[in-house]
């Protein structure tokens, strides 16, 4: 686990001689899937170095709903907590590494450590506004707006992920992000 987490995670600092055993390190080659849709998801992933993708099947539609990068946290939070099929595949966009936290050892972690609790709702709650703004951008702006506005917030993406999931992030074909594109520069 990177530096990054220990320091935004206090209890992961304080502790970490009795936490590190519950956490793997893992490092995985690019289109390696974290996490298939249907099935229930068992772990929380620290991204250490690389890119993951969520994404959503929908009748053989990729949909593309959130890049995570380093100092990220993610999971099908859902599917975790409820132990339910998840409505989500998680993916490598590049060779991957990440630490691993399973889910029975992260409640043990926060039964030990209740401030752990706190941190993973505010990861939560984060995680929720950035759906959020994700939703409303998709019903208030045009798919010219939702551009630029990946231009100005998140240019890492545009270098980052290839261009037809971007275009499915934004709601849009592949031929319409890159003409958009085009006639911005």
């Amino acid at each position: 686990m990177n530096d990054y987490f220990k320091t935004q995670i206090p209890v992961f600092n304080q502790h970490w001689a009795e936490i590190a055993p519950f956490f793997t390190a893992i490092t995985v080659p690019e289109k390696t899937t974290l996490l298939r849709e249907g099935d229930i998801a068992h772990n929380i992933y620290f991204v250490d170095a690389g890119a993951v993708r969520l994404w959503h099947n929908d009748d053989g539609r990729d949909i593309t709903v959130q890049f995570f990068f380093e100092n990220q946290i993610v999971a099908s939070f859902q599917s975790l907590t409820e132990q339910t099929p998840s409505q989500f595949s998680l993916e490598t966009l590049a060779p991957t590494q990440l630490t691993k936290l399973s889910y029975p050892h992260f409640n043990q972690l926060v039964e030990k450590y209740p401030a752990l609790q706190q941190t993973m709702t505010h990861q939560i709650s984060s995680r929720f506004m950035t759906y959020m703004t994700y939703f409303l951008s998709r019903i208030q702006n045009n798919p010219e707006q939702r551009v630029i506005d990946l231009m100005a917030n998140e240019p890492d993406i545009l270098a980052r992920v290839p261009h037809h999931y971007i275009a499915s992030y934004l709601g849009m074909t592949p031929v319409s992000f890159s003409r958009i594109q085009k006639r911005l520069r």
